[in-house]
This record gives C-alpha cells, structure tokens and sequence, in this order.
C-alpha cells in the first residue's frame, strides 16, 4: 500500500503500544477502516481498550514511529501490508490470528506463492542441515518457495537451499525485520532480501524476545501449504510449528531418524501421531500432487466480491459481519478484508452498530 493517510492510520492502530492485533479486529470489525476507528469518540472505543491505552493514538512517540515506518516504507524492497492490502498473504486469512499489518522486505509476491516450510533443530548434526538444503533445493527448484525461521542449524539450510531455485525462500522474522536474528545470520538475511523475502509481523526496531517466536511459528506454517520437520527434539519450537500447521489445517510432515539419537525424538513423536514419514521428496509431492508444477501455478485469486461472491451475497440492506460469513461460506477474517478493500474503493459503507451495505 502506497504512503498516505489510509497506511498511516492502519500504523497508528498497530503500533500503539498494548492495542493489540485482537483488539485491533474487534475494533475494524465495528467501526470499518482505521480512518473510522480513529476519528471515533474515545467513550466508543473504550468498550474495547482502556482509556490509558487509547491515548498512546495520539502520543507523540506512537506517531513518531508510524513517521518512521512511513519513510523505511519508501526505501526500495520494503513494504508495509496491511490486512485490507490485495498482496497481504492470503493463506493467513484463514488462521485464527492473522497480522493486522506485516513488515516485509523483498520480493512480496513469494507470500502468495505455492510454499513449503522447512524446520528443525538449531543444533543440526550435519547430516540434518545437507538434508534440509538438499530438500529445499529440490523443493525451490519445481517452484515451491521455502519458508523458515532464519534460526541457526535447519532453518539457515533451508533457506540456503531455497535460495538456489526459482521458488527462493521466505524467512519469518521472530524480530523487526530490520533486526536479523541470530547475528550470525545476518548476511544470509541481506541475500534473502535481495533474493526472496523477510516478513515479520513486529514492528521496525523490534529486538529478540522470547515470547516472539512461538508467535513467529504460527506465521510459517500459516503461509505454508505443510510443514516438514528435519530433526527436532521433543521440547522445541519445531514441534511448536508443527502443533500450529495441524490447528491451521496444514499437512505435516517429518523425516526420521536413528532411535538413540535425541534430535530424532520429536519427528519420531510426530510421525507416531500421523505425520507422513519422509525420506525423499518425492514423498512429500506425491501427498500434495498439484505442487508437482507449482513452477507453472499461482494460487487462486483472492474470491473476488464483485464475482458471484461477497457483494452479491450482501444485497442492498444492512447486514452484519456474522450473516455475511455464514451467505458466503467464508470465515470472519476473509470477509472482514474483503470488506475493507470494498470500503476503500468506495463500494461498501460500513455503519454504526457493526453493519455493512453495498453502495450503488
């Protein structure tokens, strides 16, 4: 999205510090665009957010770091993508969570590609990280963009070996995506900028914090069709990964290794409760079959709300989020960014008490 006041109000929301991306839904849910959200009466918005919390919109610090994000946005390869945005990762839409705003740095359009995510342990033997490149490479090079973790140990294989293919490689950040992590990675990050893609959903400036990454986890296997795991131990952010493509509806798979080895334990738990075991990749594109010419393939179009979908199911009276959801079969948060973007092309109005109607 292009600099204007439409992204500079969806950056207020986000970085107003203790919002939160669920009160931030709760909010474009009932008021529509963040241009609406903050031109409400504070007594609206605290049904929603403390009063103490609402007065970081308008804190001098809070608009500062939206002037800043403004002008890193203007920097070439760097984006700032909204929920309402066409090029926001669509697969997202259909987590429970999704970002209300991404960071990205690269080549955008490898987020709604056909993907894979590659994940492991940091302290990869050697024989786990050449299979992680080798499975990436071969991955990447039928056109299957490689997602991971920037993490020392499995996750830097995969992108190394996403990186030598047409589908390259997206690592999602735990961090700012200004900020690589870990250091050691850090000119691996600058090749994945100019040759793929860096996505984070934390703010510029945002250092590593513990509680970041297993928010970071549900991210790769959101964007991912599945999730293959290269040597994990049974207590590890992997198994984190993995546990979150299961809840989002994604395949997991997971390559075994020797019983006495402990980083074999957690693909060997995974295996036990139904993964598909591993050990080429042909195994992996004959359970998803139509990744076998995802070089050739996009996914589909974003259902298109001037199609027979979502204007057509709305009619011309008022109609709420959840009837709208249950006409077009779609969940909240499709249909909630479908709306914004018919609200921005001045097709939709949104109207008080949570409703919507199609304009003529």
């Amino acid at each position: 999205m292009s600099r204007g006041p439409g992204l500079a109000a969806w950056l207020t929301l986000a970085l107003t510090p203790g919002l939160g991306a669920s009160t931030t839904r709760r909010l474009l849910k009932e008021f529509g665009l963040p241009e609406n959200v903050l031109a409400a009466k504070r007594s609206a918005l605290e049904r929603f957010a403390p009063s103490e919390v609402l007065r970081g919109l308008d804190a001098a610090d809070t608009q500062s770091a939206v002037e800043r994000s403004l002008e890193w946005a203007e920097s070439p390869g760097c984006h700032i993508v909204p929920l309402s945005d066409p090029v926001y990762p669509r697969l997202l839409y259909e987590i429970p969570d999704p970002p209300t705003l991404l960071f990205a740095r690269g080549k955008m359009s490898l987020a709604n590609r056909p993907a894979l995510a590659i994940v492991g342990s940091r302290n990869a033997t050697p024989q786990g990280a050449a299979n992680a490149e080798s499975f990436a490479k071969a991955f990447s090079g039928s056109g299957i963009t490689v997602i991971s973790g920037l993490a020392l140990g499995i996750d830097a294989a995969a992108h190394r070996g996403g990186l030598t293919g047409e589908g390259s490689t997206v690592a999602v950040l735990g961090t700012g995506v200004d900020v690589p992590y870990p250091a050691r990675n850090a000119a691996l990050a600058e090749q994945i900028a100019e040759r793929g893609l860096l996505l984070s959903e934390f703010s510029l400036g945002t250092q590593p914090i513990a509680h970041h990454f297993p928010r970071r986890n549900r991210l790769i296997s959101g964007i991912a069709r599945g999730v293959l795991v290269v040597e994990a131990a049974i207590a590890s952010g992997s198994l984190i990964t993995a546990r979150a493509a299961l809840e989002q509806g994604r395949d997991v798979f997971a390559v075994p290794g020797s019983i006495h080895s402990p980083l074999a334990k957690g693909c060997h738990a995974l295996i036990k409760s139904g993964a598909k075991l591993v050990d080429c990749v042909e195994d992996v594109l004959s359970e998803l079959g139509d990744w076998r010419h995802a070089s050739t393939l996009e996914l589909p179009p974003a259902r298109s709300a001037d199609e027979p979908g979502l204007l057509a199911q709305m009619g011309f009276d008022p109609v709420d989020l959840d009837a709208l959801c249950a006409r077009a079969g779609l969940p909240a948060e499709q249909v909630s960014a479908q709306l914004l973007r018919l609200e921005l092309d001045g097709r939709v109005a949104a109207l008080p008490g949570g409703r919507f109607q199609r304009l003529s």
